[in-house]
């Protein structure tokens, strides 16, 4: 007979309340005006439907219909803003491209650590130029990070990688960064989900597998080099 400690341990579900209050209390440290926000969106949202009452005569039916989109309004508000301040808290860190890719919706093949680096000791890596690469119906996305002259540079060696094992497939190309003439980490979706469709999921399907079978896929990156650490942490992601 199986014992008591035999039987599998169903996992506990988490209170739902429980982690909306601790999401709240995470930006709230960074963004101290959420609450104003979401008070708002819902106080906007039940005085449309309280005034739409009034005018059918059903105001009671209204309010009752208008609390729950009036709270859902107030979650979306803070989702939104949570949004905000983790991509605020990304500006300046190596690695913010990966926070920029995580928003983006499902079709997209990217890497979590950089294809290329041009440092050469492991102290240099968070001064180091990168790259970091996506694919999508678009085509190839190189995101770099880091002096100008010195991503034109990766940029151009990876490209003829691409370009090598994957002839025809558009390859486009944006620094990432806070400067004049480069692509904001909050800006990334929306970038690149207006890039007109090339290829159809299943030439997709092909590149990204040419893709990974590029030798040297961290050229530039030298030996003792840990690329994770160019990556954005995921406190920063979450809105920590």
């Amino acid at each position: 007979m199986a014992s008591k400690s035999d039987k599998p341990v169903k996992p506990k579900r988490e209170n739902p309340f429980k982690r909306i209050a601790s999401v709240y209390k995470t930006i709230k440290a960074i963004d101290p005006q959420v609450t104003l926000w979401m008070l708002l969106g819902f106080v906007v949202v039940l005085g449309v439907g309280t005034l739409i009452g009034l005018l059918m005569g059903h105001v009671i039916a209204s309010l009752l219909i208008s609390i729950p989109f009036a709270a859902l309004a107030a979650m979306i508000v803070l989702s939104r803003r949570g949004e905000r301040a983790a991509f605020k808290q990304m500006e300046g860190q190596r690695g913010a491209s990966i926070g920029g890719l995580s928003a983006l919706r499902r079709g997209w093949y990217y890497d979590q650590e950089p294809v290329a680096a041009d440092a050469t000791k492991p102290s240099e890596i968070n001064t180091a130029a990168v790259v970091f690469r996506a694919l999508g119906r678009p085509g190839v996305v190189l995101l770099g990070e880091g002096p100008k002259h010195r991503v034109d540079k990766l940029f151009a060696k990876e490209s003829k990688k691409v370009k090598r094992v994957a002839p025809g497939v558009p390859v486009h190309t944006y620094i990432v960064g806070s400067g004049e003439g480069e692509l904001a980490p909050r800006k990334i979706r929306m970038t690149l989900t207006k890039l007109k469709p090339e290829l159809s999921k299943e030439e997709m399907s092909v590149v990204n597998k040419r893709l990974k079978s590029l030798p040297g896929l961290r050229q530039g990156v030298p030996a003792g080099v840990d690329p994770s650490r160019a990556r954005a942490s995921r406190a920063a992601q979450r809105g920590r």
